[in-house]
């Protein structure tokens, strides 16, 4: 573990005003939109998470984004350059799709290579940056192979070893682990923030996982049905998000919502007995409260915490955590504790939430405070 930045990877020449300007993009296809009217800017030196569900507006917006396709309405700035009708080809950038994309006849090592002979770089560079970035995504033992020869995790590492040994200004990489077995998908997600730390480029990164963006870090755009809803740093969308769709967006399992009344000190479920004093600065009245299942647990956690009592749906165990759906009242819930946790469908069990992680929406489901 623990890669160092290959040596091959040196930043370019500095331009200074590097950026990624989207303005009033927008995209239809017939009378759909598939994006609808977006302004984003991204600085060089960032990694950017596009998060999402599947037909969010992911792919679309990377697309645009690389001149594979034009939008309907809008323009498309790079490095103070209106870019909007350039030729993909005469654009600086890499693309890595889910579904890999390899060249058949050639090998691992001619795949890799491939950008690079295009441009013209000598034999002997080649070699060295194919070497390094293989060793990298494991695939110095492969270089002689072709592509289907490979499993799906190793083409799909081809593909992706193929963008990063370009010296692209523009890297966008559409779920670009989501065929990677368990552990291989975790060392990555480790080290593609390492590997463009020191590179003067702008990485766009499209998932359907929170995981993957929190441990990417860098930066975050909340994505649903064609709508940039929130963007700015990772851990702000997740700790603040503007309001409850980006708090939706950005929560798997998903997030657990609940009206609530505030009456002076105290704050209570609607239709229900549980409550708890309130550690929030806000007006009598009522609210909704967003609750990650991770701040519901089999087990007290934190300082703050009420029991709330439940009747258990379904009890699952996934690794070294359990999810348990279970009822309170006429609200179906989730809960997510670590740990093996066995409960029975059925079952009238104890659990209990972290107040001190509830987010509070207002009547607009704009967020008022992160407690």
């Amino acid at each position: 573990r623990g890669h160092l930045l290959p040596p091959f990877f040196k930043p370019k020449l500095q331009i200074i005003n590097m950026s990624l300007e989207l303005k009033n993009v927008e995209k239809k296809v017939g009378t759909e939109t598939h994006i609808y009217s977006t302004n984003l800017k991204l600085e060089k030196n960032t990694i950017n998470v596009l998060l999402g569900s599947t037909l969010a507006g992911k792919t679309t917006l990377m697309q645009i984004m690389a001149g594979l396709d034009k939008p309907t309405s809008g323009e498309i700035w790079f490095n103070d350059e209106n870019v909007t009708g350039k030729a993909v080809q005469k654009r600086n950038c890499s693309m890595v799709y889910q579904q890999f994309i390899n060249y058949p006849n050639f090998t691992v090592f001619e795949n890799i290579a491939s950008p690079l002979k295009i441009t013209g770089v000598k034999p002997d560079e080649i070699k060295e940056r194919v070497g390094k970035v293989a060793e990298l995504l494991k695939l110095s033992a492969m270089l002689n192979k072709k592509p289907d020869e490979l499993s799906g995790g190793q083409q799909q590492r081809t593909a992706l070893a193929r963008a990063l040994v370009k010296d692209s200004d523009l890297i966008l990489l559409d779920e670009p682990l989501a065929n990677l077995d368990f552990k291989l998908r975790e060392e990555l997600r480790e080290e593609l923030p390492k590997l463009f730390e020191d590179r003067d480029c702008i990485v766009v990164y499209a998932t359907t996982e929170p995981l993957d963006a929190l441990m990417i870090g860098g930066n975050t755009a909340t994505l649903l049905e064609g709508n940039v809803i929130q963007y700015g740093k990772t851990l702000n969308v997740y700790k603040k998000p503007e309001n409850l769709t980006s708090a939706k967006v950005f929560s798997d399992p998903p997030m657990n919502i609940a009206e609530i009344s505030k009456s002076g000190e105290m704050i209570k479920l609607k239709d229900n007995n549980v409550q708890w004093k309130s550690n929030v600065q806000i007006k009598d009245g009522n609210y909704k409260i967003g609750i990650r299942p991770h701040n519901i647990t089999t087990y007290r956690e934190g300082d703050n915490s009420v029991e709330i009592n439940g009747k258990v749906l379904i009890s699952e165990l996934s690794g070294s955590e359990s999810l348990i759906h279970f009822t309170n009242g006429k609200l179906n819930w989730v809960s997510l504790s670590n740990g093996i946790q066995q409960k029975n469908i059925g079952e009238n069990t104890k659990l209990f939430m972290n107040v001190d992680e509830f987010l509070y929406f207002d009547t607009n489901n704009r967020l008022v405070t992160n407690g």
